[in-house]
């Protein structure tokens, strides 16, 4: 029997105006899809015009100029249903999805549904349970006395996966799926056993407990940045009173 890390993958990956999931935008985002370690990928792709200025720290990491956004880039509202309908599609197919970082990702992704459609993603995997990989939570569970930083091109660099043209959303998420591949391989004795949701219920336990040791080192250090347990979405913000 095929191993999940050796069958079908999806795998996902946005671009940004900048890094905080409740007021910045998508500008550019890809969805890939790889039946089999080495087959061709099927990759979808969406620019965006977010409507927004794009800060200039922005465009210094993934090149997307506003500009250039505003002559190629399409409106958010239709953009973003056809993403989330996209992964739904996935999920329905059974395949689970790759997402660096998920809860940055998806998240980001829920709140321009919630602004241009008055939609949620959660709507979108009703018929079919979102099933997330992360390649972040996983290897920072899985080999967890590492010392560096684990970020997307850490661990290809850690892993040995080729990463060309980082901050392409289709780049990244090619490479993010190459990356859990790797992940599984290297802890087929721990993993191989666990079906996709399965791990996908574990991965949201692991990154609570990582969360907290996040927080409580932050606290050490004289931090007061705050870290998130929720994992792979985070959870609407109340309404102002």
């Amino acid at each position: 029997m095929t191993c999940w890390y050796e069958g079908p993958l999806a795998a996902f990956d946005t671009e940004t105006t900048g890094v905080d999931v409740e007021t910045d935008r998508i500008v550019s985002a890809a969805v890939v899809v790889q039946d089999a370690p080495g087959t061709r990928p099927r990759v979808s792709r969406w620019l965006v015009n977010p409507g927004v200025p794009v800060p200039a720290e922005a465009t210094a990491v993934h090149g997307l100029t506003e500009d250039h956004l505003q002559r190629n880039g399409r409106w958010p509202s239709p953009v973003m249903e056809e993403i989330a309908k996209e992964l739904g599609e996935q999920a329905t197919r059974g395949r689970p999805l790759v997402v660096m970082n998920a809860p940055f990702d998806l998240t980001l992704l829920d709140r321009e549904l919630r602004r241009h459609r008055a939609s949620s993603l959660d709507r979108w995997f009703v018929s079919a349970p979102l099933c997330v990989l992360d390649p972040r939570v996983l290897d920072k569970h899985l080999d967890r006395y590492r010392k560096g930083r684990r970020t997307l091109t850490d661990l290809c660099a850690h892993y040995e996966v080729v990463l060309e043209g980082a901050h392409d959303a289709a780049a990244d998420a090619l490479a993010a799926m190459e990356v859990v591949r790797a992940v599984g391989r290297r802890f087929a004795a721990r993993l191989e056993r666990l079906t996709p949701a399965e791990l996908h219920t574990l991965q949201a336990v692991w990154h609570a407990a990582q969360a907290r040791g996040l927080q409580a080192w932050f606290a050490r250090s004289g931090t007061e940045e705050s870290v998130d347990p929720a994992w792979p979405l985070r959870p609407e913000l109340p309404a102002a009173a």
